[in-house]
């Protein structure tokens, strides 16, 4: 009985539920951590685009491994995703009637896995559909297909069906945040339904355990580092590496969201109008200054003179129209400056020859 109990808690009590601001904040954490990371990475991507560009390119096949390393190391140590686990919450699985296992004991495998399914691939998944949805919209705008061939009436009716399964998707959201907030349902959001689970705050005995293991884990990582591979090494340390970082710098990430969002974009303008800058210096020494041509009306692309001139508005280089969709499309960088660039940053030049 004794070594029951010691992986085992008291029954969880109305007051370890945790109120709907809780559940909602723990929700909105990552949500904040990925684009603030975005942003720093563009940032690179744009000061130095041989070098960081590919982390632009493959910034959410980067963030969704980086994400499966985190969510694995806390739901194995912790019972808990790492927002869940800076919030001082824990997953429990449902059924657990009158005692639940310490945090340190670990999901079952069947829910450790579908909660590491769905805290990674969903948001995943989703980011890559809105992505889809935002490309359809710039290729129905720019697209140089005639408007009535079939490809361009399929994404015309993916667009028009888009928005009510979008709002499907958030209603169902917000009518399981409405029945938690009632009292009606035992879960904040649909995805630990599905997952089997449901969250309850940490116990003292929890933070005693966590405590204790995270001391143990220190004590023996001299030993221990000799027995284990270096692949496991390697994951391990990318684990930790995140889970020290992030707890750190979470505050600082929330902060770039709030500063990067939508309604701050008139104030940041106003605070970092500058004059334009002269062209990059850098071209005089790349081999990406051998695209420019000697005479200004000729393509950088297809060596002929323009037609349709059109300008990208991240780099101010021109170029015929069919060439710079094309290239954009494929590549959503500037051809001649590696600058990140897409559909939307195509500008339309008029001249009074034309």
């Amino acid at each position: 009985m004794a070594e029951v109990g010691a992986h085992l808690t008291a029954a969880p009590a109305a007051g370890d539920r945790p109120s709907v601001f809780e559940a909602v904040a723990q929700d909105s954490l990552m949500a904040a951590v990925k684009p603030a990371l975005q942003h720093l990475v563009k940032v690179l991507s744009e000061s130095n685009p041989a070098r960081y560009g590919f982390l632009w390119h493959w910034f959410d096949e980067i963030y969704v491994l980086l994400d499966l390393l985190l969510q694995q190391h806390y739901l194995a140590r912790c019972s808990a995703s790492f927002s869940e686990n800076f919030y001082s919450l824990k997953r429990i699985t449902m059924g657990d009637g009158k005692q639940q296992p310490l945090a340190t004991s670990g999901l079952p495998k069947r829910q450790h896995w579908k909660s590491l399914l769905l805290l990674v691939l969903v948001p995943y998944l989703k980011g890559k559909l809105e992505k889809l949805v935002s490309s359809l919209r710039e290729e129905d705008e720019y697209s140089i297909h005639p408007p009535s061939s079939s490809w361009k009436r399929f994404y015309r009716a993916f667009l028009a069906a888009y928005p009510y399964v979008n709002m499907t998707w958030e209603g169902w959201f917000l009518i399981q945040q409405l029945c938690y907030i009632l009292g009606k349902a035992e879960h904040h959001s649909p995805m630990l339904k599905l997952a089997g689970v449901h969250l309850v705050r940490l116990t003292a005995e929890d933070i005693q355990a966590l405590e204790k293991k995270w001391a143990e884990t220190t004590s023996s990582q001299s030993f221990t580092s000799r027995v284990q591979s270096a692949l496991r090494k390697a994951l391990s340390g990318i684990a930790f590496s995140l889970s020290t970082s992030l707890s750190v710098s979470v505050f600082f990430l929330q902060f770039l969201d709030w500063w990067y969002s939508s309604e701050n974009q008139e104030t940041i303008k106003s605070l970092t109008a500058l004059p334009m800058p002269p062209p990059p210096v850098h071209l005089e020494q790349e081999p990406s200054s051998a695209l420019l041509p000697s005479l200004k009306s000729v393509c950088p692309l297809c060596r002929k003179v323009r037609v349709n001139a059109t300008a990208l508005a991240t780099s101010g280089f021109v170029f015929c129209y069919r060439c710079a969709y094309g290239y954009v499309k494929a590549h959503q960088r500037c051809p001649v400056t590696g600058y990140a660039t897409e559909l939307q940053h195509l500008v339309k030049l008029y001249t009074p020859e034309s």
